[in-house]
């Protein structure tokens, strides 16, 4: 397992439109993820420790967001021959336990990470109402355990940012995550 980090926020870079099957099925576009104040676009997946550590806090989090006018995504990229963790129907399977609030996309042909240059799970882009990015960092301190309660919740509070003014901290700690599994590299 590889581990690594989110690169630093390009602020004001467009976000890529995509046309991804979500686990209930439907055929989903960044135009039908965009909430009214901006959309959090997380890369993510069902076996990464990193992302197990903050699955509860993103459940949170996320939740918290949508009150603010800002939805959330979940988009999945791993190589699913090589790890079946990931699969289709793990997927539907997670976001029925877990009780996702979000869409969560299967980035099959792994295009969609590769535009977006997610690095990693979990890696979070987040956007304005105008669909330009403001945030790119980490979700809180949490690594493969998850930080103590009252850890200070660095992706909320810049999202809370984004949703009132439309600008992101320039202060951003990097995410950091499983690399992802891209197809033909096991």
């Amino acid at each position: 397992m590889v581990s690594l980090e989110t690169p630093v926020c390009e602020f004001g870079k467009p976000a890529l439109d995509f046309n991804l099957l979500g686990v209930d099925g439907k055929q989903w576009s960044l135009q039908e993820c965009m909430g009214e104040k901006g959309l959090l676009v997380m890369f993510i997946c069902n076996h990464c420790p990193y992302v197990k550590a903050v699955q509860q806090r993103i459940l949170r989090d996320t939740l918290e967001l949508k009150a603010l006018g800002i939805h959330s995504v979940a988009i999945m990229s791993n190589d699913t021959v090589s790890y079946p963790a990931d699969s289709y129907e793990n997927m539907q399977a997670l976001a029925t336990e877990l009780n996702f609030s979000f869409p969560y996309l299967f980035d099959e042909s792994q295009e969609i990470a590769k535009q977006y240059g997610a690095v990693c799970t979990p890696d979070f882009f987040g956007y304005n109402k105008d669909f330009q990015l403001q945030y790119r960092g980490r979700l809180d301190a949490s690594r493969k355990e998850t930080a103590p309660e009252g850890t200070a919740r660095d992706l909320f509070e810049a999202m809370k940012l984004v949703a009132e003014t439309g600008h992101g901290p320039q202060q951003q700690i990097p995410s950091i995550g499983c690399s992802i599994k891209w197809k033909g590299e096991a």
